[in-house]
């Protein structure tokens, strides 16, 4: 883990899209991961390796991994260096 003062070069460089930039960034397995991803869908997709950029949780959702707060549904998306996304998985 590295703390940096300026998260957003690593967020370009990784490929991260703008609409699906949250608080965290992570670089695993040759994959970015952005935001509170729950961690069975981080294991899930170095298992499945897929053809994508990453995983992404865009915002702060309440009840993701590491926040508190009520239950509220939310999905994880796998994004595509062509800039498409799909749900990966429903929390």
């Amino acid at each position: 883990m590295v703390d940096v003062p300026d998260v957003s070069p690593y967020k370009r460089r990784l490929g991260v899209p703008d609409e699906l930039v949250s608080c965290h960034t992570a670089e695993i397995g040759g994959y970015a991961i952005e935001g509170h991803v729950p961690a069975a869908d981080i294991r899930r997709l170095l298992r499945e390796r897929p053809s994508a950029v990453g995983l992404a949780l865009p915002g702060m959702v309440p009840s993701s991994p590491g926040m508190d707060g009520p239950r509220t549904p939310y999905a994880t998306l796998l994004f595509s260096a062509n800039g498409r996304t799909a749900v990966y998985a429903q929390h």
